[in-house]
């Protein structure tokens, strides 16, 4: 088949996080109404700070503003995993980062499937942070083992979709009529399925080992169990989901308060309970929920160690994990630690610590051929020729991704696991290489360079 008939792999995922959106709205009601309240905050950030509005629409994030989203599953097996790496491939989504989740009591590591280029992640920033359970991790042998054997035997994707997947990567794509179809039954991965596949009893001998654990093991696939809308103030968010019945979890995660956020804030509301049957008779069980992320600069490698240090800093000095009982506190502590984190862009270029875009002005491109402009790039910006902006991070943060993960388990389920990263076992489970996020933020970077030179004639910058 020729190639000019194939749908392209990002049209794919917008149209596969699109469908996804929708079936999640009618699952959880409630995520229908957080969209609502970050729709309207979004649009009374944008009104009352133009300066924000200025800088989505230089960096082209103003026109996925409204579809920006991002999914959670997590799988119980290497065959799961390996198999839902080439379901997102042919979305064009691939693997980057590795997160261990282990050393916060969560008995999972991760990975985030994503688009890798920015042209890619402007049609479509989709993206699913995607959690292996560790099965070894489990010291009661008995239960290991049967865990093992339920999961051994489910199948978690449909005939028609592995048909799919094997025709998109043996022809190279998929026409629309096969895309469409490839979209309707990538969706029942993902469904909610009210029937459990264990019995009570062993569900709740599941659950008495870390609750992550039944809700991956007892049903017949890895239901998706939040999506994320993208909101440009979650402090706003955090105060306005009480008046939308919306109960808020008592902590946003990630860095403080800031004029140019850095990195990712998270914050959730509670998991819902929900009625489930089990084999022998009817029960309820509690893992889906709903949150909300402001995403923020990508740090470069000094900037991490930086933000690694202070967010250090405040958990040794508040004591413990943050909860509702320490909440004022740790806010407080959090932004006099950060303090130290310069809320500046200029300063954040000029010390290393952010990736940054770059682009051409008017003004540059009205003084291209002139023979006395400046050639650097610090003096481009100075002469109003070059305005940058940074780039937006598109990954994830292991303490956060454990902390909306514990807010939703409740204080029981707290576990200790030690810190067990073993990036090797996940990508062998995985079948590939995780990307380096960090190494994709350069490029980026460094493409956006490239094209400041081209559109400014100059050899290079």
């Amino acid at each position: 088949m020729p190639a000019h008939d194939f749908v392209s792999p990002d049209s794919i995922r917008a149209q596969f996080s699109a469908a996804m959106s929708l079936m999640y709205k009618q699952e959880v009601p409630l995520y229908g109404t957080l969209l609502e309240l970050v729709s309207e905050i979004n649009q009374q950030v944008m009104a009352e700070q133009p300066k924000v509005a200025e800088a989505l629409r230089w960096t082209g994030e103003i026109e996925r503003l409204d579809q920006e989203r991002h999914g959670a599953i997590r799988v119980g097996t290497a065959e799961e995993l390996a198999t839902i790496a080439r379901l997102f491939a042919v979305m064009g989504m691939a693997p980057v980062g590795y997160y261990d989740l282990s050393s916060a009591g969560v008995p999972v590591h991760s990975t985030a499937f994503r688009a890798v280029h920015e042209q890619s992640l402007h049609v479509s920033p989709f993206r699913v942070f995607t959690s292996l359970l560790r099965l070894e991790l489990i010291d009661n042998l008995p239960l290991r083992e049967l865990a093992q054997g339920i999961l051994a035997k489910r199948k978690i994707f449909t005939a028609r979709a592995l048909e799919l997947i094997a025709q998109s990567e043996h022809d190279g794509g998929l026409n629309k009529a096969d895309a469409d179809e490839f979209v309707r039954e990538a969706l029942h991965t993902f469904r909610w399925h009210q029937d459990a596949t264990v019995t009570a009893e062993q569900y709740q001998q599941l659950h008495d080992q870390h609750r992550l654990i039944a809700d991956v093991v007892a049903f017949k696939g890895p239901h998706i169990n939040h999506l994320t809308p993208r909101t440009l103030d979650i402090d706003a968010i955090q105060v306005g989901m009480p008046a939308k019945g919306i109960p808020p979890k008592a902590v946003v995660e990630g860095p403080p308060t800031r004029r140019h956020p850095i990195l990712l804030r998270q914050t959730s509301f509670k998991a819902l309970q929900e009625q489930v049957a089990f084999s022998d008779h009817q029960g309820s069980h509690t893992a889906r929920f709903g949150e909300i992320e402001q995403r923020g600069a990508a740090l470069t490698p000094k900037g991490r160690q930086l933000y690694d240090k202070l967010l250090d800093a405040t958990r040794a000095a508040l004591g413990g994990a943050p909860a509702e009982a320490n909440a004022e506190r740790y806010r407080a502590l959090l932004q006099e630690s950060f303090a130290a984190f310069p809320d500046d862009l200029a300063q954040m270029r000029e010390q290393g610590l952010a990736y940054f875009r770059y682009f051409a002005t008017e003004k540059g491109m009205a003084q291209r051929e002139q023979q006395d402009r400046p050639t650097t790039l610090e003096g481009l910006i100075a002469a109003g020729h070059v305005h940058f902006e940074a780039l937006v991070y598109e990954d994830f943060l292991p303490v956060s991704a454990a902390g909306i993960f514990q807010s939703n388990l409740g204080d029981e389920g707290q576990a200790e696991y030690g810190s067990n990263a073993n990036r090797e076992a996940f990508e062998a489970a995985l079948g590939l290489q995780v990307q380096d996020e960090l190494a994709l933020y350069a490029q980026s970077e460094r493409r956006s360079l490239q094209a400041c030179a081209q559109a400014l004639n100059l050899g290079s910058m």
